[in-house]
Formats: C-alpha cells, sequence, structure tokens
C-alpha cells in the first residue's frame, strides 16, 4: 500500500514526468489509493481485514470465554466494541498512513504551495471521509462473520466471498444485460460509486448516487444487528 510513495520519489529524482502523472497528486489518484479496485480492494484491504477477522470472536464462541479481561466485570457492549475497535484500528491504520503519507510526500515532492494546499483540502478530507466508511463497513461485515462462526477460516474465506463475490457477480450481470443497479449488491461499489460523487470523479455507475447510500447503511446495519445478536448469544466470562 506504500509502494506509490517510491514511484513518487523515483519520479522526483529522475525527473520523469510520465511517472509523476501516474502516481503523483491529482483528482484520481487520490480516489485510487482509498478506492481503486487493483490491486487495494481486490488484495490489500480485504485480505488485511480476512487475516485480522479470523478469530476475532469466533475463538470465544468455541471455548465459551472472553479473551479479553479487564479489571471490573465487561458487559456485552464492552466486549463487542473492544472487538470491533481492535480490527478498525488495525485495519484503518494501515489504509489512513499510507493516504496520508501519499498527500504529504506528494505535497513535498512536487513542491506544491499553499495555494494548491487549500485547493486540494476539500478533496483530500473526501478521500478521509471515504476511507473511514471503508473501514467501517468492512470491520462491519468481518465481525459479523465471526460472531456466527466458531472456527478462522470461515469468517475470512466468506469475507473474501462476499467483497470479491459481490463485485464479481454484478460486474457479469451488468455486461451482460446492462443494468448498473446490481452493483448495489457490492459493498465495495456503493463505496466507489458515493467516493465518485464526493470526489468529483466521472460516475461509473447508471443508477442513482443515494441508492448506493442506502444499500451502504443496508449492509451496515445488518451487520451490525447479526454482530450484536450473536454477542448477546455469547457467553462472556472473567477469570
Amino acid at each position: 500500500s506504500m509502494a506509490a510513495l517510491g514511484f513518487l520519489l523515483l519520479a522526483s529524482l529522475i525527473g520523469d514526468p510520465t511517472i509523476m502523472r501516474g502516481f503523483g497528486l491529482n483528482r484520481v489518484n487520490i480516489y485510487t489509493k482509498i478506492l481503486g479496485f487493483f490491486p487495494r480492494n481486490a488484495l490489500f484491504w480485504p485480505l488485511l481485514t480476512a487475516l485480522v477477522i479470523g478469530g476475532m470472536i469466533s475463538e470465544d464462541r468455541a471455548h465459551g470465554t472472553s479473551a479479553i479481561y479487564f479489571s471490573r466485570p465487561i458487559n456485552r457492549i464492552d466486549y463487542a466494541a473492544m472487538k470491533y475497535l481492535s480490527v478498525a484500528s488495525i485495519l484503518g491504520g494501515v489504509i489512513l498512513i499510507s493516504y496520508v503519507s501519499f498527500y504529504s510526500l506528494a505535497i513535498v515532492v512536487e513542491g506544491r504551495g499553499w495555494g494548491y494546499i487549500f485547493d486540494s483540502f476539500p478533496l483530500f478530507i473526501s478521500g478521509l471521509g471515504i476511507a473511514f466508511l471503508l473501514i467501517i463497513t468492512y470491520t462491519s461485515i468481518g465481525m459479523a462473520l465471526s460472531s456466527v462462526s466458531k472456527g478462522k477460516f470461515f469468517p475470512a474465506v466468506g469475507f473474501l466471498s462476499i467483497i470479491l463475490g459481490t463485485k464479481l457477480l454484478a460486474f457479469l450481470v451488468d455486461n451482460l444485460f446492462d443494468q448498473s443497479i446490481v452493483y448495489l449488491i457490492s459493498p465495495y461499489d456503493n463505496l466507489a460509486h458515493l467516493g465518485q460523487y464526493l470526489m468529483g470523479i466521472d460516475l461509473r455507475y447508471d443508477h442513482p448516487v443515494a441508492f448506493s447510500v442506502v444499500s451502504l447503511l443496508a449492509i451496515n446495519a445488518v451487520s451490525l444487528y447479526v454482530l450484536s445478536a450473536r454477542v448477546n448469544s455469547l457467553e462472556v466470562t472473567r477469570e
């Protein structure tokens, strides 16, 4: 995820404008650092999430105990919140650090002035906002899957299947029947549609962005409901 920084430094050292256009600071590159499908949302973010969520709750469900203990008895809200924040902090750390590092280094390498920073800052904030939505959505789906399993394998594979499988299915149906509304089943495409709208990039979807927002809210609501219901049925003990 930090590879773009190396290309930025390389472009500044050799003075190649072609590399700078491909990896420098512009609207499309800011978008792709968060929502580009390959490699970030095809490999980096889904694989990282799958690795983290594997046994987050499923191991506790298998053994009947909580892996987190406080100096006082914990309730189910404490338990769910700490598990959720653990996943979100790891995923968020990687995504946000790479994103902020890219923006900061690009400004320095390209010698941008304060005027450009002020002009591009709203775009940067839009990217930051969509990054938080991506972190929340991926974490919610992953935690819901972990809460319904008793092993590490199912949550990880299930998460990859949801993110990549829905994307592939929607892509095939859209190409066959020219119906972009099928992308509403894909968490990634809902995020991408909203991101394109917020960042002023040409929309690649024909249906209204409001549909994607509603679908995104529904996906998160269902995921959090499943997580809540399963945690309520989980025995949380204190040693």
